[in-house]
């Protein structure tokens, strides 16, 4: 009888709990903040607040728990805006949040009122770092006068430390911090004390850590230079050098402690590997082109000092409808590809890069096909700032309206990159330049030359709470020496589709060299407009109007007016993910040649066209 008696009251009281736990909606408000700028801070902080929009509703203790760690967040928002003295009361159905038990919830909760008095807003009396290294920027806000937030007494001791380390101090650190409020005059002295310790130098790089790179690699990829004076940007420049190498699953750098009297700063590399080998493939159809797969086998420690070997294939065309020059059915592509690179090669940030590759590419105006070989070196001076160089070797033959061309040429391609985007994906400020020049030296088939590519992108972003994003972007192609006729087709340009012209149909734009409009081949010179307007909601998704332009021309170098222009405009929504946003464009087309052009043309993809 007692065990049963129990078994029931125990089943009632699961009962009566899982129904104070079902799942609520609840009104939340904020009242005492003040004005606009400061109640908008405590609302997007508060989670009460947050958690109020979400799609699946909170159960009451799921509530009662939000509301008690609203306390601690909503009073570090108060410390950082220089209210030292506030009172915050949040009631739930006019409960206090503090004095509920989380054993006894309310069955229900269906509101939440949040009140804050803020009483007196401290400003800083004394604001001093000292000592400071030469050249040392403290933040513009920590000086007399100005609000005392606690985010600029952190700053600033960060700053005064970074620039005694900036300076060859590798061990300074926060000494002392001496923080007075005066509450009668609403000032708050500060006083922080740096020790500097001594003036370091790097020594020999250890390495722990099992690696199947050999260590005398991992030094020179690496390359901190021992025995010169310690810098930050040196021991974050060798972690890059080593992550960058791909070799590597992890990589930490450790400062070591230093010997009484000594000037030597220890520093150890502690690296993982990366799994050896991976492949990966992939695929897609489109109604006019047909099917494309492609694949790829990757080595990332080849011969045991970090070299690389990747190998690309692609098969393309695969039941497509139309392809080939002059429309021929069934154009097939194929791509095999063989590409080494070895870390550290003659200087740290010079990278040795060789490849083969066999292509034939059959497309709406011209075939090719080729094998090239070349080698070169890759200097990345920074993680913005890349240049290149090499010697190449192709081999083709190609066939346009102008008719068939079997040539063979020596290059010189030189390269720089400059990436300054804040996002590569979803860039809203900053700008990027890709410029590659490739001069050319004809041994049979056509003359020599000098093949030109720039791609110019920019990004301005204007508001905070709802985005927009201005995005230019430029693109120029120049073949310079052959005449149209000696060019080799696969050096030509031509316009129209998702990288140049949206709502114009792919390559549609070219040198009208017969009776009908789409008797083309592609021009010596070319050049690209675009520009984007992209709005962003405060949720996933945003909205983007667009406009590009392309112009083709016979001439080497685009002058606007003796080639022909086209354009197109459109919309398109983008949906934020974690991996950039999933992007459908819809675009028409607005000015060009009186062609046979599709209606429209819908674009999807991961990321910004540009």
């Amino acid at each position: 009888m007692f065990k049963r008696s129990t078994g029931i009251a125990f089943a009632f009281s699961v009962a009566i709990s899982a129904l104070a736990s079902s799942a609520m909606a609840y009104d939340v408000r904020l009242q005492g903040a003040g004005d606009e700028e400061l109640t908008a801070l405590l609302e997007g902080g508060s989670l009460l607040f947050q958690r109020s929009t979400e799609e699946e509703p909170l159960n009451v203790r799921e509530i009662v728990s939000t509301a008690q760690a609203d306390y601690q967040r909503l009073l570090a928002i108060l410390y950082d805006e220089g209210y030292f003295g506030p009172t915050i009361q949040i009631k739930l159905d006019g409960v206090e949040a503090s004095s509920i038990l989380a054993v006894s919830p309310p069955k229900s909760v269906s509101s939440a009122v949040i009140t804050v008095q803020l009483g007196r807003s401290f400003r800083f009396g004394v604001a001093e770092v000292a000592p400071l290294a030469p050249d040392t920027t403290l933040p513009t806000g920590f000086q007399t006068g100005e609000t005392a937030r606690i985010s600029l007494l952190q700053s600033a001791a960060k700053s005064a430390v970074s620039g005694w380390r900036d300076a060859g101090y590798a061990k300074a650190e926060l000494a002392d911090q001496q923080i007075t409020a005066r509450h009668n005059r609403g000032e708050l002295d500060a006083r922080l004390t740096i020790a500097t310790g001594p003036k370091l130098r790097f020594g020999a790089l250890g390495v722990r850590g099992d690696s199947y790179v050999r260590r005398e690699r991992i030094l020179e990829i690496a390359g901190l230079p021992e025995g010169e004076q310690f810098s930050p940007q040196e021991l974050k420049d060798a972690a890059d050098r080593l992550r960058r190498s791909g070799a590597f699953r992890s990589v930490a750098l450790i400062e070591g402690d230093v010997t009484s009297g000594s000037d030597i700063l220890p520093v150890d590399v502690r690296v993982a590997d990366n799994k050896p080998r991976r492949f990966g493939f992939g695929g897609e159809i489109a109604t006019i082109e047909g099917a494309t797969i492609s694949g790829y086998w990757l080595h990332r420690n080849l011969l045991g000092g970090a070299e690389s070997l990747r190998i690309d294939a692609e098969l393309g065309g695969i039941g497509g409808t139309s392809g080939g020059v002059g429309g021929a059915e069934g154009g097939t592509d194929y791509l095999l590809r063989s590409t080494f690179r070895r870390p550290a090669t003659f200087r740290k940030d010079f990278d040795f890069v060789a490849f083969g590759e066999i292509e034939q590419e059959d497309e709406p105006n011209y075939f090719s096909r080729q094998t090239s070989f070349g080698a070169g070196i890759e200097y990345i001076e920074s993680d913005q700032r890349t240049y290149s160089i090499g010697l190449g070797f192709r081999r083709a033959l190609t066939e346009d309206l102008l008719g068939k061309r079997d040539y063979t040429i020596f290059s010189l391609p030189v390269g720089a990159l400059y990436d300054y985007r804040d996002y590569e994906f979803d860039a809203r400020r900053g700008f990027y330049l890709d410029a590659d020049l490739t001069p050319f030296l004809a041994v049979s088939g056509t003359e020599n030359g000098l093949l030109t590519d720039l791609d110019f992108r920019t990004y301005k972003t204007f508001g905070s709470t709802s985005p927009t994003t201005l995005a230019l972007r430029a693109q120029l192609g120049s073949l310079v020496g052959p005449s149209l006729r000696e060019s080799p087709a696969d050096f030509l340009f031509y316009s129209g589709g998702g990288d140049t012209v949206r709502g114009q149909d792919y390559q549609s734009l070219g040198i009208q060299v017969g009776p009908d409009e789409d008797d083309i081949v592609g021009g010596r010179s070319f050049l690209g407009l675009s520009a984007e307007v992209r709005f962003r909601t405060e949720g996933s998704l945003g909205f983007v109007g667009f406009v590009d332009a392309g112009y083709i021309g016979e001439e080497a170098f685009p002058d606007g007016s003796s080639g022909e222009w086209h354009s197109g405009a459109g919309l398109g929504v983008r949906y934020a993910t974690p991996i950039g946003p999933i992007r459908f464009d819809l675009a028409v087309p607005v000015s060009g040649p009186d062609d046979d052009n599709e209606p429209f043309q819908i674009y999807i993809g991961i990321g910004h066209a540009f």
